[in-house]
């Protein structure tokens, strides 16, 4: 599948089912594309609904079966937008370490696949909404779904998550307390944590 070169074609690329309930289309805003008419348009079609589509299936669908819809805030950037976004100071990383994250049609340095969305879970931000409150979420992702890395936000505790072929299984935030919250080797990491969440639902598969 080639990038767009028309409206249309951009169209019928956005039409793109990437699982029961989303569409490519779902993925595409950015602000910064938005604002600075930087058209964020994939530049490999086919990759990026690859990747896109082990997200949605695996992280994003669980996610909005088991708390209610999900607020994407943001998730597909393509290298263009990336790069400005990064040279511009608009908390972007640089392309290679945003490789298979935010860019999911460009493999990172090991030729691996991910992706990653930003977003927001309003049953959880009206319920936590306390200082700390995210780790609550964060300790039932971890203990449920097959997550790459997570990072929370200070803002509605708004959490990039990510899906990747080699998930490093790592934790951390912006949101107070700051700092990791686990990584593979940490003494916290394995077994439940069913204690730090609890009323939690259990986990429902779309």
């Amino acid at each position: 599948m080639r990038k767009p070169g028309s409206m249309k074609s951009l169209e019928d690329l956005g039409r793109v089912r990437l699982s029961k309930n989303f569409f490519l289309r779902d993925f595409l805003h950015s602000e910064i594309a938005d604002f600075y008419r930087i058209p964020n348009i994939p530049d490999d079609p086919e990759l990026a609904i690859a990747a896109g589509r082990k997200l949605c299936e695996e992280l994003i669908e669980p996610l909005q079966a088991t708390f209610g819809r999900l607020h994407i805030r943001s998730a597909y950037r393509n290298r263009a937008v990336n790069d400005f976004g990064n040279r511009n100071k608009l908390n972007c990383s640089t392309n290679a370490a945003t490789a298979a994250d935010h860019i999911w049609d460009m493999r990172d340095a090991d030729g691996c696949m991910g992706a990653t969305a930003c977003i927001v879970i309003p049953r959880v931000w009206d319920r936590e909404r306390g200082e700390g409150g995210w780790q609550s979420l964060a300790w039932w992702i971890h203990d449920h779904l097959p997550y790459a890395s997570l990072c929370f936000f200070p803002k509605l505790w708004a959490f990039n998550i990510q899906w990747h072929e080699r998930p490093q299984r790592r934790i951390r935030s912006f949101a107070e307390p700051r700092g990791l919250l686990t990584k593979p080797g940490m003494a916290n990491h394995e077994g439940s944590h069913g204690d730090l969440y609890p009323g939690f639902p259990a986990l429902v598969r779309a």
